[in-house]
């Protein structure tokens, strides 16, 4: 049901990644049995929150990525990461996370990272507050909505470039006509041009 949810709102929303981002996280959270979720896309050497669906609070729109954070780990590592307590963590794998940690009070941390070809995109990450490791099921779940993320984004990418590349063959065949209204006009004008009397 959450795959199909997903897929229509990808029909419904050819060129607006929002909506299925939206989506994406709110069933991650809800069927991994999370307190939320959070999808991040990668703009150079910074992760940039596009989408949030849960309670506990994200500090930041933005974020350096390091290793010294779960996400950051998942998109540089290019695997998932999962933290069965990350108050535990903080002094030893994570310590750029300590400051969050405490913060938002995530104790059981799970990312994936969003690969279009191998290469990062991104990644989704989902968090509980109470220590309880994520399932097999749950993780391989994260996976597949990863997945999902990643064919709307890259859906998106093609429509627009299909667009684009559309409009410029309209210009072009606009451009190609009025030359040829052009020639036509400079052909028939010459045609017409009445001969000296010298012949």
């Amino acid at each position: 049901t959450a795959t199909s949810e997903v897929l229509g709102v990808i029909a419904s929303s050819p060129t607006d990644i929002q909506p299925v981002l939206d989506v994406v996280a709110k069933n991650a959270a809800r069927l991994c049995e999370a307190k939320d979720a959070v999808i991040s896309r990668v703009d150079g050497d910074v992760s940039q929150r596009v989408a949030i669906y849960g309670s506990i609070p994200v500090p930041a729109t933005s974020a350096r990525i390091t290793r010294g954070h779960p996400m950051g780990r998942a998109v540089i590592d290019r695997q998932t990461v999962h933290i069965h307590d990350l108050a535990a963590a903080v002094e030893t794998e994570f310590p750029e996370s300590k400051s969050r940690q405490s913060v938002t009070g995530a104790r059981t941390v799970l990312a994936t990272p969003l690969l279009r070809e191998g290469v990062p995109i991104g990644a989704i990450f989902i968090r509980r507050t109470e220590v309880r490791p994520f399932t097999d099921k749950q993780i391989a779940l994260l996976k597949t909505f990863a997945d999902q993320a990643v064919i709307a984004i890259e859906n998106v990418r093609l429509f627009n470039e299909l667009n684009e590349r559309t409009n410029e063959l309209t210009r072009s065949v606009g451009e190609l006509r009025a030359l040829g209204e052009v020639s036509q006009a400079v052909s028939s004008t010459a045609c017409t041009i009445p001969k000296s009397p010298d012949g």
